[in-house]
């Protein structure tokens, strides 16, 4: 799936097109910083059911949310340096134990989902638009 944002409201649009493929617990979201990342995650949630307010877990590295269908936890891995770190948060036992797991900058724990399925989406912000990838 490929989308082009022009303006805030076209979020939904990628949210309405997004949440009847998910078919894995694991969310991988990639773009550069500002491209959007956590205003797409907040429009997602929105549409899961959450009454909670979303913030970026830039600080925190994850945070968690409730949706009907159950816990959420995004994560931010921008200022992990190595995968020990990744552990030292207990990554595994979030991705085993959440009906969804939003990740912002996978990159440094992305080898480690060798062999499971997960859905990876991108955000290239050109400055006048976002593209957005989606599989």
């Amino acid at each position: 799936m490929k989308v082009t944002i022009n303006k805030l409201e076209d979020w939904q649009e990628v949210t309405d097109q997004i949440i009847p493929q998910l078919k894995h617990h694991i969310f991988l979201l990639k773009g550069n910083l500002g491209a959007g990342k956590t205003t797409f995650t907040q429009f997602l949630l929105k549409n899961l059911g959450s009454e909670d307010e979303v913030n970026s877990p830039t600080y925190s590295i994850v945070n968690e949310y409730n949706t009907p269908k159950g816990k959420i936890y995004h994560f931010d891995l921008y200022r992990l340096k190595n995968i020990e770190e990744a552990y030292d948060i207990g990554i595994e036992e979030y991705l085993d134990n959440a009906f969804l797991c939003i990740i912002e900058w996978p990159e440094v724990y992305e080898d480690e989902l060798y062999g499971l399925n997960y859905h990876t989406m991108s955000i290239n912000n050109n400055g006048e638009s976002r593209e957005i990838t989606f599989d």
